[in-house]
């Protein structure tokens, strides 16, 4: 066997071991012309061993199969989802306050949001006749407690203004209620996953429940992501559609922070354009002024 062929077949053996393999029976032949190789610089001919016969290499020897990873000890199963929390009788601010203390106490989450400093629950009206609903506390949210205060949160509060209401007479909360966790020394924000969206979405819909908003307006693909439990949505096609959350209608849309980032007028009228959607099904008036926000002027003329 010359040494292009002994290689070949030492590739072939190893694929075979990375699918699983661990026994590959030999003719014959095969057998002799294995056993009579020497590989270069090498004082005994290769060792092969017969079929059906068991034999334990040296633990030296450089055809010693790695030994096999012990396997791991199964770490005790995660904390499960509540399926519904638990209302309380009383006022909505009550009950509010009682689901936000069931979430304090979720070991759930304690356990996937271990750097979190706050529960960023929700904050306005608690009969507000529209919510809002974002994806995640940022660090700003999570130093203080409050959903959307950092400089998307401004944008909100003038898109708010802009209908013709006040921060202080809608609700905003968010799909999950802790900033999600960072590597050690890493700054920035980072998109909630899944299972931490599913671990805060009963909440979410506990406040939806006592609050019984009018309309939602999902801020950006992951809100709807988490409020829908729909992987990779696809924001740009469903902004503007209606859908519907435990019979209450949700308006998606773009998120402020993109707005941020792309500024042009026709994005903003897309936006604004979702949000008179969202004013025409509360029944709250919109001058032709407000309807004609960011379009270009010859058609607002």
């Amino acid at each position: 066997m010359n040494t292009e062929l002994h290689d070949a077949f030492a590739a072939y053996l190893q694929s075979r071991y990375h699918l699983g393999d661990r026994q590959i029976e030999l003719a014959g032949e095969a057998v002799r012309q294995l056993r009579a190789y020497r590989r270069p610089g090498a004082s005994a001919p290769v060792r092969v061993q017969e079929p059906g016969r068991r034999r334990a290499p040296d633990a030296d020897s450089p055809d010693a199969p790695a030994k096999a990873p012990a396997k791991p000890v199964p770490s005790p199963a995660s904390p499960p989802v509540p399926a519904v929390v638990a209302i309380p009788e009383g006022t909505k601010e009550a009950q509010l306050e009682a689901v936000a203390g069931a979430l304090r106490a979720c070991p759930l989450c304690k356990e996937l949001f271990q750097r979190s400093r706050n529960v960023v629950f929700g904050t306005g009206l608690a009969d507000a006749a529209l919510m809002f609903v974002g994806e995640a506390p940022g660090e700003e949210e999570d130093a203080q407690g409050i959903p959307f205060v950092g400089r998307a949160g401004q944008l909100l509060d003038k898109m708010i203004t802009a209908m013709g209401l006040q921060r202080s007479g809608v609700y905003i909360a968010n799909v999950c209620k802790f900033r999600p966790d960072m590597p050690a020394g890493a700054s920035g924000n980072r998109k909630p996953t899944p299972r931490e969206m599913e671990a805060c979405l009963p909440y979410l819909r506990a406040q939806v429940a006592i609050i019984r908003p009018r309309a939602i307006v999902a801020l950006g693909a992951t809100a709807v992501e988490g409020l829908f439990q729909m992987p990779r949505a696809p924001i740009m096609k469903m902004r503007g559609t209606w859908m519907e959350l435990d019979g209450c209608p949700v308006m998606p849309t773009y998120h402020p922070a993109y707005l941020l980032r792309n500024e042009s007028l026709a994005e903003k009228r897309k936006v604004w354009e979702d949000l008179l959607q969202v004013m025409d099904k509360l029944g709250l008036p919109a001058t032709p002024k407000q309807r004609a926000y960011f379009l270009p002027k010859k058609e607002s003329a």
